[in-house]
């Protein structure tokens, strides 16, 4: 009974921290709700004034982005905004053929009259932290705007973006992403799914009360000023943009979201790219949470609501490994239950945390309708695409529970750029991209042995107890067996 003991009060824990979660969630929902109520106005600056027209740098970190380069630029040459009040530095940290090809369009958008800059460097230390920070050095302006090689931000994007700064405790803006190849497969639809919560609830919920947010890396303006007081540039965790959004904050400078700004971009067509994505994003979460924890605590300015958001925040990504946890231990857990049936009681009672799931549904399907609009066949896409999202970011739970534990015991690893395709439609090719990954994980093969894993969980369904089965548990490990099963033949398939 030892070991059954250690069972259940593991996944007893794991199951309780998610359903904390979900409660937090819920608390943003109502945050974003209330926060649509509320039609406070800021002031701004009158850009039709040209004495309060700021002065802007816009900062292009990129790394041998063959495929989107030429429409990077292309796009942001298109920006309108008074010429003698914009510098524009490429921050090309680039070791391929791109560094030339990169400098002769910019040559030529010289010759037009715009004040740009091929910024390279002779090793890649910092990885984009540390490019941003040695084009921070000789930057003329006094806002830093930052788009990533797959960003496309529209010609007003400035102007609606900059005018906020005259606020003086405005450190940072950040706009909403936006997904030119969202309908491309079913990952992009599952990854938009995902970013569209962050970007609505989490950022609006977060933000409409005061607590922290991020700046997520890219499509966003900070002010110099608060770069520089918050200590510049970081390269020691994966996720230079959370870790430098929390200095920034824990200094008490305020992040303005916009939600109605949209910043289109493109979603990661590969599954190896969409892997090396989430491993990155979810191990810099928990180096940040590592950095971050005690300076959060310790911090007498902020409210202790601010402190439980902000500590769950950086903890999004440990999310992943109780949900691995509770997956793993549910099939011992089936036959525990039909086992020991003194354990009844305790059995009724976890069957309450279900409720997790419904929390997550409704909140999810209030930013669902935010975005798409209502009605019943809107509803019925949305309780599809619920179904597959929580299947493959269960499929998932493997591979960035991995990267969370690297992040938790400090093991250091590289940035890795995630490749970019300039793909918008299902006709467009990617296969013979450069810049993927050649080899297959060996998580692979565990996420293999997991689909085959809740494969035996849905047949235990049939088998155990005396009374014809126990089906409880059914859904779940479909929904595992499905999500696992799609990750693990994907990343086998997507080499081919």
């Amino acid at each position: 009974m030892i070991l059954e003991t250690i069972i259940i009060v593991v996944y007893t824990i794991a199951l309780l921290l998610i359903f904390m979660y979900a409660l937090a969630q819920l608390n943003l929902l109502f945050n974003y709700l209330s926060s649509k109520k509320n039609n406070t106005s800021c002031e701004t600056f009158n850009l039709s004034n040209p004495a309060e027209i700021p002065f802007v740098t816009i900062q292009l970190p990129v790394y041998n982005e063959m495929y989107v380069m030429e429409r990077l630029l292309d796009n942001i040459a298109e920006i309108d905004y008074p010429k003698n009040k914009l510098e524009i530095q490429v921050l090309d940290d680039s070791t391929d053929e791109t560094v030339e090809t990169t400098k002769n369009q910019i040559d030529k958008l010289k010759a037009k009259g715009l004040d740009i800059q091929h910024i390279t460097r002779t090793n890649r230390q910092g990885f984009k932290a540390g490019a941003l920070k040695e084009g921070l050095k000789t930057a003329k302006g006094d806002f830093i705007a930052i788009f990533d090689a797959d960003f496309l931000p529209k010609k007003d994007w400035l102007k609606r973006t900059v005018p906020y700064f005259k606020d003086n405790n405005i450190g940072v803006v950040q706009t909403r992403w936006g997904h030119i190849n969202r309908n491309f497969s079913v990952l992009t639809k599952i990854q938009a799914f995902a970013l569209d919560a962050h970007f609505t609830l989490e950022q609006v919920g977060r933000n409409s009360k005061g607590h922290f947010i991020n700046f997520n890396g890219t499509a966003g303006v900070w002010r110099k000023t608060c770069i520089i007081d918050a200590g510049n540039w970081e390269g020691d965790t994966l996720t230079e943009d959370l870790d430098l959004s929390y200095r920034a904050q824990l200094k008490n400078w305020k992040f303005k979201y916009l939600e109605d700004v949209e910043t289109p971009a493109e979603l990661p067509v590969a599954i190896s790219a969409a892997r090396s994505q989430q491993f990155r994003w979810n191990k810099g979460g928990a180096e940040n949470f590592k950095k971050m924890l005690w300076k959060v605590l310790k911090n007498k300015n902020i409210s202790v609501k601010t402190k439980i958001h902000g500590l769950l925040h950086l903890l999004n990504s440990t999310m992943f490994l109780n949900i691995l946890i509770v997956a793993v231990l549910s099939i011992p857990m089936l036959y525990i239950k039909n086992e020991y049936t003194h354990l009844k009681a305790y059995f009724l009672v976890m069957s309450f945390f279900v409720i997790s799931t419904l929390i997550f549904f409704v909140c999810y399907w209030i930013m669902y309708r935010r975005i798409y609009g209502g009605g019943i066949k809107n509803f019925m896409n949305y309780i599809g695409l619920f179904f597959v999202f929580f299947s493959i970011a269960m499929g998932f739970s493997l591979h960035n529970s991995i990267a969370v534990l690297e992040g938790h015991l400090g093991k250091k690893s590289e940035f890795i750029r995630t490749p970019k395709f300039n793909i918008s439609t299902i006709k467009d090719g990617w296969k013979n991209n450069k810049y993927l990954k050649k080899t297959i994980s060996v998580h692979v093969i565990f996420e293999g042995a997991l689909m085959l894993y809740f494969a035996f969980g849905m047949y235990s369904a049939f088998v155990v107890g005396d009374q014809g089965g126990d089906f409880g548990l059914f859904p779940f490990h479909l929904m595992l067996f499905l999500g696992f099963g799609y990750v693990f033949i994907k990343s086998l398939t997507s080499k081919i």
